[in-house]
């Protein structure tokens, strides 16, 4: 399993290049509070002083250490390609190929390298800075360290830098397929640790995380770091290992860390002999390898299918970003045909892109016509807004100076075409919507259809601006051919409608029933020969009563009374008897006047105003009145279904006529004319700003993966077991 970290190197390196956090690769994130002694720890693991020293906060910047192990054979050959001199080297991500092989420059440069994002106040940055280590002395590793964990600000620190350090350290422990290394030093309590304390928020079953103890040397007289060491006090699943770091004094000395380590192994024998072989920076070397070598089999299918799942999906946004223009003539045609084709397909429910979670389209229009416009067509009341004192006001209006002996058919037309006339509001509502709709057809389309338009925004927009003058210019025919249809049913009340006369002959039999059941209910007193005979002594037939058209209005006749058929033969027959009846009632006191007087009335031969006589606002109405509202009411009700059913399925034939099929057949044919001109080409098919950008980016992404699933694959099954 030895050649599985190299792979997880190359596959850093690949992400590197293009500065990606999208893969979580196998990796060891060192912990700790500040000056626990991280550093000391990871230049132990090296073998040499890489690592900036001092006081307070040293590790501004996360640090991905990689160590390569190389062989004698391969040291020559890469010291011959590139003329090193040395067996030890190291190279920065960010100065691309250049070797150092004084590990001096490499302290300098990662000091020159924090500073320059980090600043000069002890302030913290996320953004990493990568080393790689080639030696025949190390193990093959790689390593993050992290800033120390820290309580309170100093100097020209942030008051928040506590909580920007932890924000740092859990971005890079909660990656799954990382191992934490937390490093305490032994002179502390461990059940004080921080970093087991923020590792165990992360790793709360310990299966990724292990232990460092450093230090061992300074804890106090008489104590030892037995119990700690043993797991005694704080189990930790993969162990816990103690090392014994160099002191300032020996760094100042310029103390090796050869010789430091030998000096580790030495106090090891003397204070700890039974754990000798399983502490040390030997043995922690050796155990992150084989830790790192375990997780990395571990992980390496779920890689393999991340990288896989994302070289798709990049391929795909590569795609929807489209080619850069060769030819500008036949791009430009191609995307104004296009996308006349998706805004038909949408009205007609053939797009390719389906819209699951709203009504779109077509389907939106065929809603509009059959449910808003329908149900809103149902709910007009055919008598909204006319009382029946209306009624009765337009009966009389229509008389003129004579009393009328029938009801007058000015007044049907008059209320019928008033009512009639409201279906004009929710039929140009109607075209409306619809218009309304087409217009979100174009943002449909620019969205889901046509993902290449987003790349040319001045031709996106002149499209959008295109049909946008079609769609407005289409919308005063369409409304004048609306407003026509409504005229066309105010221009001629058609009373022989088929349904209309439909209606009127039922009537007509109800007045013939009618006339039976009041001649069978007159008293016997009266001859029925004379009860209905007229100044010839001829029984009048139903259409002398009424004039013709005038029959079916006397469809509530039936609910009368006989008094008021004997009202009706008094008063429309010329009966004296019925004149001298009223005379004497209105002897007996019931004068309008009476009800009313008028204080100058009182005053003998004082000049009586009749128009400053109060007329009574509301009053109940005779029979003969009643029965004539009630006639007209029914007619207008009949005859206003039928303009209504007529308006439902007229409107909406017009407005796909004149608005929907005109703006789908002509659309391709406007967009050319307007778009299609060698003038134009240049400024339509400019890409924007971050377009280029954004492709450029997903092409080296694409690249990364691609190489990235390459490295995987070239390892064979005996590496991975």
């Amino acid at each position: 399993m030895e050649p599985l970290i190299p792979v997880i190197n190359k596959l850093q390196d690949v992400f590197n290049t293009v500065g990606a956090d999208i893969i979580q690769l196998p990796q060891i994130v060192v912990v700790g509070t500040q000056s626990s002694g991280k550093s000391s720890v990871l230049e132990s693991l090296v073998g040499r002083d890489i690592l900036p020293r001092g006081t307070g906060i040293v590790t501004r910047r996360p640090l991905i250490l990689q160590l390569v192990h190389i062989d004698p054979e391969d040291r020559r050959k890469t010291n011959e390609e590139n003329a090193i001199e040395g067996e030890e080297w190291g190279k920065f991500l960010h100065t691309k190929n250049k070797i150092y092989t004084d590990f001096e420059e490499i302290r300098s440069e990662i000091e020159a390298e924090t500073e320059r994002i980090s600043g000069n106040n002890k302030g913290v940055s996320d953004e990493s800075i990568h080393l790689k280590i080639f030696s025949p002395h190390v193990v093959n590793l790689t390593l993050v360290d992290l800033p120390g964990i820290t309580k309170l600000p100093v100097g020209d620190q942030p008051v928040d830098i506590e909580f920007q350090i932890k924000e740092l350290i859990i971005k890079y422990i909660s990656n799954p397929n990382s191992i934490i290394l937390a490093v305490t030093a032994a002179n502390t309590d461990l059940a004080t640790s921080e970093a087991l304390k923020v590792a165990r928020d992360v790793d709360p079953d310990g299966r990724r995380t292990l232990a460092v103890v450093t230090k061992l040397d300074l804890m106090d007289a008489g104590t030892d770091a037995m119990d700690i060491l043993m797991g005694r006090v704080i189990p930790v699943k993969l162990g816990i290992v103690g090392v014994v770091n160099r002191s300032q004094l020996d760094i100042n000395q310029r103390k090796c860390v050869a010789d430091a380590i030998r000096d580790e192994y030495a106090f090891l024998q003397k204070k700890y002999p039974s754990l000798t072989n399983r502490n040390g920076t030997k043995y922690l070397a050796r155990t992150l390898n084989r830790l790192l070598m375990h997780h990395i089999r571990d992980c390496l299918p779920e890689l393999k299918t991340r990288i896989n799942v994302l070289s798709a999906q990049y391929q795909s946004l590569l795609n929807s970003y489209g080619e850069p223009v060769d030819d500008k003539n036949s791009t430009l045609l191609q995307l104004i045909t296009k996308f006349a084709a998706e805004y038909c397909h949408t009205i007609e429910g053939t797009a390719k892109y389906i819209e699951t979670t709203e009504l779109c389209g077509g389907a939106r229009i065929c809603y509009i016509f059959h449910e808003t416009f329908g149900r809103t067509l149902e709910s007009v009341d055919p008598l909204g807004g006319l009382s029946t004192i209306d009624v009765l006001t337009a009966i009389r209006n229509a008389t003129g100076p004579r009393p009328a002996l029938f009801v007058p058919e000015v007044s049907f037309e008059l209320l019928v075409k008033r009512q009639v006339k409201r279906l004009e509001e929710p039929s140009l509502r109607c075209v409306e919507l619809v218009h309304e709709e087409m217009q979100r057809i174009i943002q449909h389309c620019s969205n889901y259809s046509t993902q290449e338009l987003l790349r040319f925004p001045k031709l996106h927009d002149a499209i959008v601006e295109v049909v946008t003058a079609l769609l407005r210019k289409r919308l005063p025919v369409t409304n004048e051919m609306v407003h026509n249809l409504v005229a066309i049913e105010l221009a001629y009340i058609n009373t022989k409608h088929p349904d209309f006369a439909d209606a009127c002959g039922l009537m007509n039999n109800n007045i013939e029933e009618q006339r039976r059941n009041r001649m069978r209910d007159l008293p016997s007193a009266v001859p029925r020969d004379k009860s209905l005979k007229g100044p010839g002594g001829q029984s009048p037939s139903p259409t002398e009563l009424f004039s013709e058209g005038q029959v079916a209005k006397a469809v509530a006749g039936g609910s009368q009374s006989s008094q008021s058929v004997s009202d009706q033969t008094d008063s429309g027959m010329g009966n004296w008897r019925g004149m001298l009846k009223k005379g004497e009632e209105f002897a007996a006191g019931d004068r309008p006047a009476a009800l009313y007087p008028h204080p100058a009335m009182q005053q003998k031969g004082y000049a009586v105003n009749l128009l400053d006589v109060p007329v009574p606002v509301s009053r109940k109405l005779s029979a003969r009145e009643q029965r004539d509202c009630e006639v007209i009411e029914r007619l207008i009700k009949s005859y206003f279904l039928i303009v209504r059913k007529n308006i439902q399925d007229s409107v909406p034939k017009a407005v796909m006529h004149f608005l929907v099929n005109h703006v789908k057949d002509s659309l391709q044919s406007e967009l050319v004319g307007q778009l299609y001109k060698a003038a134009l080409l240049d400024d339509l098919l400019t890409e924007s700003e971050d377009m280029a950008q954004r492709r450029n980016e997903a092409a080296d992404m694409l690249k990364a993966l691609q190489k990235a699933s390459q490295v995987i694959a070239e390892i064979r099954e005996t590496h991975m077991w």
